[in-house]
């Protein structure tokens, strides 16, 4: 069942399992709140059994891509359009959180970003990747990465 995220009462439903439940909520809430402030959009997000589209796009572009296969069960996910770019998180039970950034228009921006929960390691998946440190009042320090996608999906 999806559900919108507060960010105003940050809060780890859905995201229990993970031993970061917090820090992983509190970088839920981070990017609830971008996105209500840049695009007045309600960031809602549901079970990664219920988003298994939303999964699969994801770890296909991951895959495709990079080569990379993310071994953390996923927890949450969701997908959405603002403007004319078309967005896909999965959270996942390790801490880290995925976005497919993914332009509609030929030749727009579309990129994959990786953020890293406050207190976890990273992944060993993603160990080739330098990641810069941010402050949020919400998550702690996220730190966080990306690469731009190459190919059409």
């Amino acid at each position: 069942m999806s559900h919108a995220v507060d960010f105003g009462t940050v809060s780890t439903v859905g995201l229990e399992s993970s031993p970061v439940a917090d820090a992983l909520a509190g970088l839920r809430a981070n990017e609830a709140r971008y996105f209500k402030n840049k695009y007045d959009h309600v960031f809602t997000v549901e079970p990664a059994s219920e988003a298994r589209s939303t999964v699969d796009w994801v770890s296909h572009i991951l895959e495709k891509e990079r080569g990379i296969v993310i071994s953390s069960p996923p927890l949450e996910a969701t997908e959405f359009q603002v403007e004319n770019i078309r967005m896909a998180y999965v959270f996942y039970e390790s801490g880290l959180s995925i976005n497919v950034m993914y332009t509609i228009d030929d030749g727009g921006k579309r990129a994959v970003g990786f953020k890293l929960s406050d207190g976890m390691d990273v992944p060993e998946e993603l160990g080739a990747f330098k990641f810069a440190r941010q402050k949020s009042k919400l998550a702690g320090t996220i730190r966080g990465t990306y690469f731009v996608i190459k190919n059409e999906y």
